[in-house]
């Protein structure tokens, strides 16, 4: 495509560089060494001249859009200009131009100078140009350049525009000041950084102060009339994050975050000014864990999603459409959660993903296995699940016939098309389970682990509550924070493992690519959060003051709810894997024989359809599954609760 050359820029350019060369080839004498003709002067003029503006066209100066110019931009004319002075020079050594190296260099630097400056003025005026004081402050900018004063003391606030203080004054911090000063629509407007660099601290970036984070704070903000906080600080830690966050809420502020979301940022590279997330609140830093190798071992492979459409499957898909594999395939019984991904990653990827939808419940055996005849599957990836502990509490049967058989199913199926691997999402709740959904799972971790003989590799991953998940207490509080509260809590000293979507999607395929045979990872989550500091933090966020805007209440534990979910990672009980964020459990596995046994015990009770004798069969089955009285009794000697209570 034929690029266009400002010719209008070309022609500013070039009547400084005659005003340059007349002032230092004619009317700048010299010494008597140095003097030169007229004549020499021409020559010398234009041959500077052609080797000046030729390196410009080289490096594509007047193809810049000058009013976006940044250091990238202004170094290329840079290098430039000092190419076409070094060509001059070589030159003169050639031809013996009668003119020093000191004239030869004056008139490239003077020429570079008044350019640049011509290109700076006309950023600022562009940037400026919409203000209805322009006048005024250019007036100001320059008034500040001869006696030192505030700029940003002395210039009018802009109308309806919110005073911020920038935490943080890094990278980061700059980029949101920049985008803020050169939008004349922008809501906010900065007047003080905060940083605890001393080689910041009484400077300023961008003509805004940068004020020291200490005790004179308060009233340095108070003093700027300050009316919210952005904190601009991506790198910094969760306990720091906190410690900030617990510091500025004290002062009366509304916080807000730039850059801040944990793992969730547009693929774009965008950054946005948001209310701070509950998210950035809890007591644990986001990890990633795809590597180029992971990604490397999904590229160019057929992939297969059970439960495709829910939050973690969803999530597999997008993270797995990274990969390029060869087919990606999503199978979910629900077809609204189908179709929305479905639209997501074409609108994402349009035809360079080979995607296929597929409407299916993991308990039509015969269904599941004409979808692998037609897809032929490398890596299988069982999402599908039922989650909801209180309702399977109610539908023991369903819970059952859908986690366990239904997984039995997609097993002997993954064995009968000699699928290379097998990939089941678990959770806590399958450790020491208190309830039918964490029994099914443990069930389905004892089938997965069976299997260490097969052709097949199998593995299955265990994580925490995932933040953010359909039915998951976050949305909740929301929603009824929303409605004017209350917010129920079934018991104010629980405590639970929390993880965002994106981390458990991407521990899946980690754990997934590293599994040998019946492996069972489980993920370092870190510290238990309770989930009654949860809520108040929640109402704060919102502007609210727990139990005077909106009140917490109590409704009792549901059936099958243990206080505390017990801790994922004892290092004495786990093996470690080369990441050291994922561990091994060290259980013995059963033969196929013996998993085939309590199989047939819940197929019987099945028969039955009484959820009660379905129940007794799972408890025997399962031999950790125990009642949630009994593990509710000794909760409060749980290391657990020890641990969420900072003790």
């Amino acid at each position: 495509m034929k690029r266009k050359i400002r010719w209008e820029l070309v022609t500013y350019d070039l009547l400084i560089y005659i005003f340059c060369a007349i002032m230092i080839l004619v009317v700048y004498i010299g010494g008597s060494f140095d003097r030169l003709t007229l004549e020499n002067a021409k020559v010398f003029g234009l041959t500077s001249f052609a080797c000046l503006f030729l390196m410009r066209f080289i490096f594509k100066v007047y193809q810049q859009i000058w009013r976006y110019a940044g250091p990238s931009t202004y170094l290329s004319m840079l290098v430039s200009d000092g190419l076409a002075c070094a060509s001059v020079l070589i030159i003169r050594t050639f031809f013996s131009f009668p003119t020093t190296i000191v004239r030869i260099i004056a008139l490239f630097t003077v020429n570079l100078l008044f350019c640049i400056a011509l290109r700076l003025l006309y950023q600022w005026v562009y940037q400026n140009r919409s203000s209805k004081h322009f006048m005024e402050k250019f007036f100001l900018f320059f008034l500040k350049m001869l006696t030192g004063t505030s700029f940003a003391a002395e210039k009018e606030p802009e109308k309806n525009r919110i005073k911020i203080a920038i935490i943080g004054a890094g990278s980061v911090g700059a980029m949101l000041a920049d985008e803020l000063q050169q939008n004349p629509n922008a809501t906010y407007e900065p007047v003080c950084f905060v940083d605890i660099d001393k080689g910041k601290v009484g400077r300023e970036l961008y003509h805004i102060p940068v004020l020291m984070d200490g005790d004179s704070l308060q009233g340095n903000l108070a003093k700027l009339a300050v009316q919210e906080v952005v904190f601009a600080l991506p790198n910094v830690s969760s306990e720091r994050r906190n410690e900030l966050y617990e510091l500025y809420k004290s002062y009366g502020y509304k916080l807000k975050t730039y850059d801040f979301p944990m793992m969730n940022t547009d693929d774009n590279g965008r950054r946005h000014i948001q209310d701070f997330n509950i998210e950035d609140l809890l007591f644990r830093s986001a990890s990633k864990f795809l590597d180029d190798e992971t990604m490397n071992w999904y590229r160019g492979k057929n992939v297969l999603i059970t439960g495709g459409g829910g939050s973690i499957g969803s999530e597999l898909a997008r993270q797995i459409a990274k990969c390029q594999p060869s087919r990606l395939v999503i199978l979910d019984v629900y077809e609204n959660g189908a179709y929305e991904i479905q639209q997501e990653l074409k609108s994402r990827y349009g035809d360079q993903l080979n995607l296929r939808i597929e409407i299916a419940n993991v308990c039509d055996k015969k269904k599941i296995e004409k979808i692998f005849a037609d897809h032929t599957p490398d890596i299988v990836l069982h999402a599908a699940a039922h989650k909801h502990v209180p309702l399977m509490e109610r539908n023991v049967c369903e819970a059952v016939t859908n986690n366990v058989f239904g997984t039995l199913n997609v097993v002997e199926t993954c064995e009968e098309f000699h699928v290379k691997r097998f990939i089941m999402i678990s959770t806590d709740k399958a450790v020491n389970p208190t309830n039918v959904m964490g029994a099914t799972k443990r069930m389905c971790e004892m089938i997965v682990q069976s299997r260490s003989g097969s052709t097949t590799s199998f593995s299955a991953t265990r994580f925490g509550n995932v933040l953010g998940s359909n039915g998951s207490v976050i949305p909740l509080f929301k929603r009824q924070i929303a409605n004017g509260g209350p917010i129920t809590l079934t018991d104010k000293r629980i405590v639970r493992y929390f993880m965002t979507i994106p981390e458990a999607s991407q521990l899946v395929m980690t754990s997934g690519a590293m599994a040998k045979n019946g492996e069972l990872y489980v993920l370092d989550m870190g510290k238990p959060v309770k989930i009654l500091e949860l809520a108040e933090n929640m109402i704060r966020l919102s502007g609210l003051e727990p139990y005077k805007d909106i009140d917490i209440v109590e409704t009792g534990l549901r059936p099958g709810e243990k206080l505390y979910e017990e801790l994922l990672i004892k290092s004495e009980e786990l093996g470690k894997t080369s990441n050291n964020k994922i561990f091994v459990e060290r259980d013995r596995p059963l033969s196929q024989a013996e998993i085939q046994k309590k199989l047939d015990i819940l197929r019987e009770a099945l028969e039955t359809q009484s959820n009660r004798t379905v129940k007794k069969a799972l408890m025997d089955v399962v031999p950790t599954y125990h009642t949630p009285e009994e593990v509710n009794q000794r909760a409060i000697q749980s290391e657990e609760m020890r641990i969420a209570a900072g003790q």
